[in-house]
């Protein structure tokens, strides 16, 4: 089984701290589905000011991780060619649950799939999960595109 550690999932994604957020992709099916692990920390930049007495991960940040995630896929699937000098960029968002506050010290696990792909944009589905808790899910999509 591929394990992508962050050091990898940073040679795909141009992200980088703190913005990076997930650290592991593992359970890879090539442009298919994979589960993203993003260790939610009591230090996370984030926990310091969204509602400190009662820290929780922004929803707007699960959403974000759900397409890290995606696009660590997708770039890991493709041949390097097609994907070298392009971004991933998301494009909307037609559904967002979520269904339990993600609070500091937990794996959120985000099991994503490719649901659909014509050319260069995507269609994607995911849930998150804490302790085989549901916490989220989504339906998003993402084009890719040219560095500029």
């Amino acid at each position: 089984m591929t394990i992508l550690n962050k050091k990898d999932i940073q040679n795909l994604l141009p992200h980088r701290e703190p913005m990076l957020l997930i650290d592991e992709l593992y359970d890879i099916k090539k442009l298919t589905s994979a589960t993203g692990l993003v260790n939610v920390k009591k230090d996370s930049f984030f926990v310091q000011g969204h509602f400190p007495d009662q820290p929780v991960m922004p929803g707007v940040l699960i959403v974000e991780a759900f397409g890290q995630t995606a696009a660590a896929l997708t770039a890991h699937g493709l041949d390097q060619s097609v994907y070298k000098n392009k971004l991933v960029f998301l494009m909307g968002v037609e559904k967002a649950r979520f269904r339990n506050p993600v609070v500091p010290n937990c794996k959120l696990l985000l099991n994503i799939e490719a649901i659909r792909s014509h050319g260069k944009v995507w269609k994607y589905k995911g849930q998150a999960f804490v302790e085989n808790k549901l916490m989220a899910d989504a339906i998003w999509s993402a084009t890719i595109v040219d560095k500029k």
